[in-house]
């Protein structure tokens, strides 16, 4: 089963990743009057940012993508850093802006997001040549502080209204609930990454297996809000 997985890690995560983003163009009509469209408009740019990322396995002899070899594009580490480590970050900060009614909340939110864009530009480019080669650990610690911050005070709005009598209704409170627990789980591996060399297969093997479970669980629960849940026109 271990084998299974890994072999077809890549596989398995597209699957999940284009399954939810299919399910919300199949449903878009259905909240296109609600923030939840941008949601969806989200989950379509992940699918079309990880295929692109998936770049890097034709970087090779005999891959048509091979005059990109001992190029600083030879590795993927650029766009998911770009894409992932800091786009996702945007985007939440932009879509719970949109979505959290306390002005107060809402500052903080603004403040966390924009600070997080400018240390994370003038870190890109302080360490322009690394952004090549590696991923950069305290960028992925500041997402997920913000992360948290966004989906925390998310949750407190949600405790201090009346949406509390509801709340398992809400895509919302799924998006964040999902987006939380995603990044509660990965985030620590960033640590780990600063013990553990490239010659540690044991823990490599360990990672991407966590990587894939959290990936599903995600999507899949991304994908069961889409479904189960109805539109909060009230939220828009």
């Amino acid at each position: 089963m271990e084998e299974f997985l890994l072999k077809n890690y890549g596989i398995l995560t597209h699957a999940v990743e284009v399954m939810a983003a299919l399910t919300g163009v199949s449903l878009f009509s259905y909240y296109k009057r609600t923030e939840v469209k941008y949601f969806i408009y989200f989950l379509i740019y992940l699918s079309i940012c990880d295929f692109i990322g998936s770049y890097k396995y034709q970087v090779h002899e005999g891959g048509f993508l091979y005059f990109l070899e001992n190029t600083i594009f030879e590795k993927n580490h650029w766009w998911y850093t770009s894409c992932w480590n800091v786009g996702a970050i945007l985007f939440f900060g932009f879509y719970y802006i949109k979505i959290i009614n306390t002005q107060q909340f809402r500052s903080i939110v603004k403040i966390s997001v924009y600070t997080f864009l400018i240390f994370s530009v003038c870190y890109i480019i302080v360490n322009w040549s690394a952004f090549f080669r590696m991923f950069f650990p305290i960028i992925s610690i500041l997402g997920a502080i913000v992360i948290f911050l966004c989906s925390v005070l998310y949750f407190i709005e949600v405790l201090l209204s009346d949406k509390i009598l509801t709340f398992y209704k809400s895509i919302n409170f799924y998006i964040s609930f999902a987006i939380f627990i995603w990044w509660l789980i990965i985030t620590p591996l960033v640590f780990y990454d600063l013990y553990h060399s490239s010659g540690d297969w044991n823990f490599i093997f360990l990672k991407w297996e966590i990587y894939l479970f959290a990936n599903i669980f995600m999507y899949s629960t991304f994908t069961f809000a889409l479904i189960y849940c109805k539109p909060d026109l009230n939220d828009t």
